[in-house]
C-alpha cells in the first residue's frame, strides 16, 4: 500500500517540527494510540489499538526517525505486531515547507500488512489506512493550534 499526500498547517515550520517530535502531540493524534513512548532520540515504542473491518488489535510496535535534517524533514519507519490479527509495518518521508507563516506537510508512506488483516483485501485496508491519516492530520493540526483533538 502506497499513500502520498499534502497538508497545509497554519502554523510556522519550527512549531510543526516540534511537534512532529513530542511523543504526548504524538500519542493524542494518532488513532487508537494507547501509549508512546521515547526510548531514545530517534527511536519509540507505541502501542495502538485499532478496528479494521471486523478484525479488532492492539499493536505493539517500535518507531524509528531516521535521515533527520531538522526542521525540514526525516523518515519515520515503524512494525507493529498484533498477534493474530497480523502485523503491520512501513514508513514515510515526511518535508516540511514553509509557506509564509504557514507549513506545507508532504509525506509519502509506504505499508506491509500481514495476517487476518491482510486476508481482508486490500480496498478496505487502503481505505481504512486513509481515513486514519485524514484523522490524524485532523487532529494533529488542532494540537498545534491549541485545540482540543476531536
Amino acid at each position: 500500500m502506497d499513500m502520498t499526500g499534502e497538508e497545509r498547517i497554519a502554523a510556522p515550520r519550527d512549531a510543526v517540527w516540534a511537534a512532529l517530535n513530542d511523543p504526548e502531540i504524538l500519542k493524542q493524534c494518532i488513532p487508537g494510540c494507547q501509549s508512546l513512548e521515547r526510548i531514545s532520540p530517534t527511536e519509540l515504542t507505541a502501542t495502538v489499538k485499532l478496528k479494521i473491518g471486523p478484525v479488532s488489535a492492539s499493536f505493539n510496535g517500535e518507531v524509528k526517525l531516521s535521515n533527520i535534517n531538522a526542521p525540514e524533514s526525516y523518515t519515520i519507519s515503524g512494525e507493529g505486531k498484533g498477534g493474530i490479527a497480523g502485523f503491520a509495518k512501513g514508513g514515510a518521508d515526511v518535508v516540511l515547507k514553509e509557506d509564509g507563516n504557514e507549513t506545507i506537510l508532504q509525506y509519502e508512506a509506504k505499508a506491509q500488512v500481514g495476517g487476518k488483516i491482510a486476508q481482508l483485501g486490500s480496498r478496505l485496508v487502503d481505505s481504512s489506512a486513509k481515513k486514519l491519516a485524514q484523522q490524524f492530520f485532523a487532529d494533529f493540526t488542532a494540537a498545534i493550534n491549541g485545540q482540543p483533538s476531536a
